[in-house]
């Protein structure tokens, strides 16, 4: 089963393999707790419980997967919406000014240190709007192909494209002060 594409398993578990679907389960589950983890705010164990809901739900629309579809764009799609939900209900529980007095509050006084440096962009990609931090994962961690996005948040490619270049602005000018330390 392993030299299988995705795809070939979705179609087999799509006929009722639990084995291929298990397969797909392992190749993919730590990856998407990852993405997980990233889009919420480091909550290890939130990520957990996204990651096998995704699963769950991947699994009960199994039959609905059709040959040619790309599995991925369709994980990360459920996945996506899940994210999206969750932000959404999130804003209606915090006021968003709050959210924002803590992202001016963090301390950027960093060395030069690759760490550091990961710490800071983490930091950048919290304080973005989450609409383009969740593309920017989808882009640059995930290394989902700008079709593949647009697929899944379902934007025009051109929208993605902009604000990919946006959000790559916007941590260009947040990490400037790290430039020639």
């Amino acid at each position: 089963m392993s030299a299988q594409t995705d795809e070939q398993l979705m179609l087999r578990a799509a006929r009722g393999s639990d084995r291929a679907f298990e397969e797909l389960y392992n190749r993919h589950a730590r990856r998407l707790q990852g993405f997980f983890v990233r889009r919420l705010g480091d909550d290890a164990d939130l990520a957990a419980d996204f990651m096998h809901d995704t699963f769950l739900r991947l699994y009960a629309a199994r039959e609905k997967y059709h040959e040619g579809n790309s599995f991925r764009a369709w994980l990360y799609t459920i996945a996506y919406n899940l994210c999206k939900n969750h932000h959404r209900n999130q804003l209606a529980i915090v006021p968003a000014d709050s959210v924002a007095e803590e992202a001016a509050e963090t301390d950027m006084e960093v060395e030069l240190d690759e760490t550091i440096l990961h710490n800071a962009l983490r930091e950048v990609l919290k304080s973005l709007p989450e609409p383009y931090a969740m593309l920017f994962s989808l882009h640059y961690e995930e290394e989902l192909t700008i079709p593949q996005i647009a697929q899944i948040t379902d934007l025009p490619e051109g929208t993605v494209k902009s604000r990919l270049h946006k959000t790559m602005n916007i941590i260009k000018q947040q990490l400037k002060q790290y430039e020639n330390r």
